[in-house]
């Protein structure tokens, strides 16, 4: 399968000296997608060949939940004693945090020498930016030393950059649902049987819950590429310990598997699907045949991913009354709605207001659907700086009229402020990791935690 679709002309995504490289080189093929192995696979061999020189990779795709499943594996690999290497996108603020390097950010001085490096041996030929972070990670993780290397899929699977890995030490799948259909197909199977591309013959591959249609074909594909393929609920599992109360957090996790049975903290993110992200990250590792130490599962306890239902207590929280919460999420399509409402269930006991902006290619109604019933109030927002924002009419409009306009985040807040009861309320920004990326540098984030 391949897809691409024009950009406009410079993109606001990059800045800074990385922005400047990225900008020449985006003018050698302008497209934002273009699903294809061919010229990547071209300028690694002109490079070496990097993504065969990487310490053991655990590859990871899927619709939502990729990152949180990269920041628990990075977790306990580093709990072990690891040097990990992780790539993933997008990025939030800076361009620096796809690219940890045995547990730190690439600095922008070395990043802007690979991107020379790889612009001046690439010399002229077509190739999309992606696949030149791509072609980045693989050259900087395998000029540094590491124990283990987490590789983020950035779309789809079968086609994707970060598909060019011949022998991953594991692959995973995580929760799967509709999102990016003008790439992926419009249906689920189309968009697992391309999630499923990243199986590899005799490589474990592991999965969560699934809808029927999404686990036909994932054991289909593993059975026809000859992957051996571990799904929640059958090869292994894992479930919290039930509290004393239902108003009282979990304890622990017990996962089983065929290796026997192993006690786990709650991971330090919050949102119940987090359990199933702590599941894969722990199958990997253990399928891989990586010798993870006991202590090291402690890690999950600490597992920190910005933008992923994180407490803001900065600059925009400043604005709300006291005795409010601030929120951030980056979900954004239907999936990432239906987990939100799970959340904002047990949320009853405040009032809820929703911040909501967009990316212009998703679900708008499929997102804010599952979310609706749980707000009392609605705001549709449009940032100056949020990259390919959603008009807010659109939002309104996807809301059934009931969202009010921001239009920013400021602006959404003062306004909450004048309006406000007595009564403490949760406010969440949601909808767009673009977005969230705006938010957190409103708040006074910096890249690097």
């Amino acid at each position: 399968m391949s897809s691409s679709v024009p950009s406009a002309p410079p993109t606001t995504e990059f800045s800074g000296r990385t922005g400047e490289v990225l900008e020449r080189l985006n003018r050698l093929y302008p497209a934002l997608i273009d699903l294809s192995l061919g010229r990547l696979e071209t300028l690694l061999g002109k490079l070496g060949h990097p993504e065969d020189a990487l310490p053991p990779v655990i590859h990871v795709a899927g619709t939502n939940g990729k990152g949180s499943t990269c920041a628990t594996l990075r977790a306990i690999g580093e709990a072990a004693g690891w040097r990990v290497h992780v790539m993933t996108s997008p990025h939030l603020v800076d361009v620096t945090e796809r690219f940890r390097i045995a547990g730190k950010l690439v600095s922008e001085a070395e990043l802007v020498a690979t991107l020379e490096e790889i612009e001046r041996v690439n010399a002229g030929a077509p190739i999309t930016v992606f696949e030149v972070l791509t072609a980045a990670g693989f050259l900087l993780f395998a000029r540094h030393p590491a124990e283990l290397a987490i590789i983020e899929v950035g779309l789809g699977g079968r086609c994707d950059a970060t598909n060019v890995l011949k022998h991953p030490a594991a692959c995973i799948v995580t929760s799967v649902s509709m999102d990016h259909e003008a790439f992926l197909g419009n249906t689920l199977q189309a968009i697992a049987a391309e999630k499923a591309g990243i199986f590899k013959p005799g490589v474990p591959a592991i999965t969560g819950a699934q809808p029927d249609a999404v686990m036909q074909v994932l054991n289909a594909e593993a059975q026809k590429i000859g992957a051996t393929l571990l799904r929640r609920g059958h090869e292994w599992q894992i479930e919290p310990v039930a509290s004393e109360t239902p108003q009282t957090p979990p304890s622990g996790l017990i996962f089983i598997d065929s290796k026997g049975k192993l006690q786990l903290p709650v991971s330090a993110l919050p949102g119940q699907w987090q359990t199933e992200n702590v599941g894969l990250a722990v199958e990997a590792l253990r399928a891989a045949g990586l010798a993870v130490p006991d202590a090291a599962w402690q890690g999950i306890s600490r597992v920190s991913w910005p933008a992923r239902m994180q407490r803001l207590h900065g600059a925009l929280a400043a604005h709300l009354p006291d005795g409010w919460e601030l929120w951030l999420d980056g979900g954004h399509n239907p999936g990432a709605g239906h987990a939100l409402a799970n959340t904002l269930q047990s949320w009853a006991d405040r009032p809820v207001h929703l911040l909501v902006g967009m990316k212009q290619t998703k679900d708008a109604s499929g997102f804010l659907s599952p979310v609706l019933p749980y707000a009392t109030t609605i705001w549709a927002i449009q940032e100056p700086k949020q990259h390919l924002a959603l008009p807010v009419e659109a939002i309104v409009a996807a809301s059934d009229g009931k969202a009010h306009v921001g239009p920013t985040l400021v602006q959404a807040l003062e306004s909450l402020k004048v309006q406000s009861a007595a009564k403490p309320a949760r406010v969440l920004i949601c909808g767009s990791l673009y977005l969230a990326g705006v938010a957190l540098t409103q708040d006074g984030w910096q890249p690097g935690a």
